[in-house]
């Protein structure tokens, strides 16, 4: 039987779960057992955990759907635990190091204490100085163990599940799950305070809880507050029952109600049925308000003697003046020029156009990507929405006949922004967007992320300063509703460097179903098009952008490269979008492609892949088609740009460094041997999850027709899809 069972809910945190549990199993103290709480086993947390499981003993995941939340994943945790000991950590906090080894020596000094409380870290997710409230509230505590009576400020309600240790038969013996429902830390901790005999107290931080960004979901709007009258009500109505003194309900009460008063106060926590909270608060009030209690002093107190009278509307004036103060400026639109700024500004204040919907792609540069892709598919399944892409206006040409667009920066273009109720783009809208209650705002991306993006970028001093303000691109980020991933390496890795409240759809990129729909005919047109001669393979080189760089160099002597492996081949240079210039760079067997519209229609006539860090990569893998990477400056990039994983361990096909070794293995057909497909097929495996042809239908009818989740049509097996064929068949010459 372990010292300790460590329960780790992950609901929505798969991003940083690695790090909570990285943070138990380095623990000096081993004598334990880790059980990850996963939504379900396809869920992005279950893989994680998985995968920890397979590498060590200890880790013993469960399921908790998400429907019975946070009180559920931790019941659930707690009926598979086994250990003498209870520990509750959120998927994102960490156990600091040593916290093991400082709790077992302080529990064999105090012995069976039923619960044992202990300071932690409140860190905030960017900057700024951690905060230890828990010391505060564990001050007065006596420095031996103690009964409630000896501690009576000490009532559970002010700390948080993750802020102590406890004695599993204790739990057991007075039958003290968490209680369902939202703030079940409140019901629980003070429960278990009220049911508790010795109890004892670490002054030491034990955990490092990290604040997310997006802020703790029980402040967000809704009427699950109603429910921490509901957890209140429980705890008083126990310690009534208990014939709780004076001395200790007292404390309880007012600890309670502090809470209740805060929502209350809060015009944000409750947008609807305010009075009807006030005045159920107020019941309450009235019915387990102590004998002799008293009230606190200032404003405060004036709060408390409001709710014992039932005044809500004297209540409600004093929270209206208090807020007159704080009403912030933000979503002033900030177009150029007074009269747009004046237009913009008319336009929001008229009604949503509930059938309109805006399209942007790559910040203007025309109809191509993700957002093109969901637009063609809105056409055949959501026939009632008018479209508008947005571009800028050098691309105005490239936009599709029959295809509405408007100009970014003209009068049409703020209209469209002002009123749409959908908006859809895969990278962001200008920063004087304003987001109106109503609209949809749907990032789709454009990659999967092989190197550090958004937030992540800080540390790193290159990226940092090209990116910019980082508060700017975070209230951007804020803006969005869904974001759309197409594995769910990216799922997670979103999370970390976009941190919102937004919801991950993991549908897969709508621009990759051509992958899947195209036919043989389709690959013959495109081929045409592009100018590959008949009969010749065609290696599509896709090299990324060098944050370090000025300009496009393309690392490689793509003519030198021709004469070394053969005239059967020709070069399909695309060079990242930055560079392009229209402008072709190509002559004889190298033909420029980095101005084609499409990438997709690139990739398809292509019969292999070279590249060296782009997400391109990813795309391709679709196709089942040989890559190979051309890492000839991995450590630099990796220092300068930073990446999520070791492309170097896990590539899509051979690696080469030199223009020597990249001819040798074209030339002597080890880039499409057994080796290399067992890598693609690894590949493909992690990074193809969601991409079968289907994905923008997803798209479309979850988003923009409403439908429920459960009647998306799902993602078909990797092993069941068929990608659109090559032109030509790989084999060594």
């Amino acid at each position: 039987m372990p010292r300790f069972s460590i329960i780790v809910p992950s609901h929505g945190v798969a991003g940083r779960l690695s790090q909570a549990l990285d943070s138990v199993l380095s623990q000096s103290f081993g004598d334990f057992e880790l059980i990850p709480v996963c939504d379900a086993p396809d869920s992005p947390a279950a893989a994680v955990a998985a995968g920890y499981a397979e590498r060590d003993c200890r880790v013993a995941p469960v399921n908790s759907p998400p429907t019975a939340g946070l009180a559920g994943a931790r019941n659930t945790g707690l009926r598979a635990a086994i250990g003498d000991w209870l520990l509750f950590l959120d998927g994102d906090d960490e156990l600091m190091p040593g916290a093991l080894a400082a709790l077992d020596a302080r529990l064999s000094e105090t012995g069976d204490v039923d619960v044992l409380y202990f300071e932690h870290e409140r860190t905030p997710w960017w900057v700024g100085e951690p905060t230890n409230p828990a010391a505060l509230v564990l001050a007065r505590t006596p420095g031996a163990v103690f009964a409630p009576e000896q501690a009576p400020q000490l009532t559970g309600v002010q700390l948080p599940a993750w802020s102590a240790a406890y004695r599993r038969a204790f739990l057991a013996a007075q039958q003290l799950p968490f209680p369902d429902g939202h703030f079940t830390d409140v019901g629980f901790g003070g429960l278990v305070v009220l049911g508790a005999e010795r109890m004892a107290v670490l002054r030491q931080v034990v955990v490092r809880h990290l604040l997310r960004r997006q802020g703790n979901r029980l402040n967000l709007p809704g009427e699950h507050h109603f429910e921490l009258l509901d957890q209140a009500e429980l705890v008083l109505a126990r310690a009534v029952e208990q014939g709780l003194g004076e001395s200790r309900l007292g404390p309880l009460f007012e600890q309670l109600f502090a809470a209740v008063l805060k929502t209350a106060a809060h015009p944000r926590r409750l947008p609807r049925r305010r009075r009807a909270f006030f005045r159920r608060a107020s019941g309450l009030y009235r019915r387990y308000r102590p004998t002799g209690f008293r009230v606190p002093g200032g404003s405060l107190g004036v709060q408390h003697r409001l709710l014992a009278r039932g005044a809500y509307a004297a209540f409600r004036a004093l929270r209206g003046a208090n807020r007159a103060a704080t009403r912030a400026a933000s979503g002033v639109p900030r177009p150029r020029g007074l009269r747009t700024r004046l237009r913009y500004r008319w336009q929001l204040r008229r009604r949503l156009d509930r059938n309109l919907a805006v399209y942007c792609a790559y910040w203007g540069r025309g109809y191509v990507c993700n957002p093109a892709a969901i637009h063609a598919k809105a056409r055949e399944l959501a026939p009632h929405l008018r479209s508008v892409f947005l571009v800028e206006a050098e691309q105005a040409h490239t936009v599709p006949k029959d295809v509405e667009y408007a100009v970014i920066g003209s009068r049409r273009y703020w209209d469209v922004l002002a009123r749409a109720k959908y908006l859809i783009n895969n990278a962001n809208f200008a920063d004087a967007v304003v987001k109106r209650s109503g609209s949809v705002h749907l990032s789709t991306q454009h990659g999967t992320p092989l190197k550090k993006m958004g937030a992540d970028q800080a540390t790193y001093p290159v990226v940092a300063a090209a990116t910019g303000s980082f508060a700017r691109l975070l209230a951007r980020v804020d803006r969005w509703d869904y974001n759309l991933t197409s594995n769910r390496h990216s799922t997670q890795m979103w999370e970390s460097a976009y941190p919102a409240a937004h919801e991950t759809l993991e549908y897969g990129y709508p621009r990759n179903d051509a992958y899947y729909t195209a036919t043989a005919a389709d690959v013959t047109r495109i081929r045409r098009e592009l100018g590959i001669p008949e009969g010749k393979k065609a290696l599509l080189y896709a090299p990324t952008h060098r944050d370090h760089a000025t300009g496009f160099e393309s690392g490689l002597d793509l003519e030198a490269l021709c004469e070394e492996i053969g005239d059967e081949y020709v070069v399909l240079l695309r060079a990242h979008y930055f560079y392009d210039r229209g402008a072709g760079r190509g002559t004889g067997r190298i033909i420029d492609v980095t101005a084609h519209r499409s990438s997709e229609d690139v990739c398809l006539a292509a019969d292999a892949l070279i590249t060296d860090y782009s997400s391109i990569m990813f795309d391709y893998a679709n196709l089942d088609r040989p890559i190979v990477v051309y890492a000839d400056d991995w450590d630099v990039y990796r220092e300068v740009r930073g990446v999520y994983f070791d492309l170097m361990e896990a590539p899509p096909g051979r690696v080469t460094r030199t223009p020597g070794e990249l001819a040798a293995v074209l030339r002597d057909g080890s880039w499409a041997d057994e080796e290399a497909t067992a890598l693609r097929a690894a590949f493909r495996e992690r990074f193809c999850q969601f991409d079968d042809g289907r994905a923008a239908e997803r798209v479309v009818r979850r988003v923009l027709l409403g439908e429920p989740p459960e009647a998306i049509p799902p993602v078909i097996p990797l092993t069941e899809r068929i990608p659109a064929p090559a032109a030509t068949t790989l084999v060594r010459n």
